[in-house]
């Protein structure tokens, strides 16, 4: 048997072990498989069918000197990480935003 044929039986007795609703190992003992060998072909399959999260793309922007300078609270920047979305205001803290930034880009 070959290694995608092999691949595909197991990616077939995974799916029938997850309908199936039992546990680990009430499946394998009644589907006359080893337990291990189950546990193995899980995290192999999950391991390469894991979906990559897409990478961020910074983009830079310059701010005129009026606008860095300026303390009118109608002036805003907006920005959208994931479903997130974060005003900047003119006079925030640098530092706490990059850790909220931190925060959603580990959750999104």
């Amino acid at each position: 048997m070959s290694r995608a044929e092999l691949r595909k039986e197991w990616e077939l007795r995974i799916a029938e072990f997850r309908a199936s609703g039992q546990t680990q190992s009430k499946w394998c003992a009644d589907n006359n498989v080893k337990l291990h060998q189950l546990k193995y072909w899980l995290k192999k399959i999950e391991n390469t069918n894991r979906i990559s999260t897409p990478s961020t793309n910074w983009v830079s922007i310059t701010m005129d000197e009026q606008y860095a300078e300026s303390k009118d609270s109608s002036l805003s920047l907006q920005i959208k990480i994931g479903q997130a979305s974060i005003e900047v205001k003119p006079g925030f803290d640098p530092s706490f935003l990059a850790e909220v930034v931190r925060t959603l880009r580990s959750l999104c």
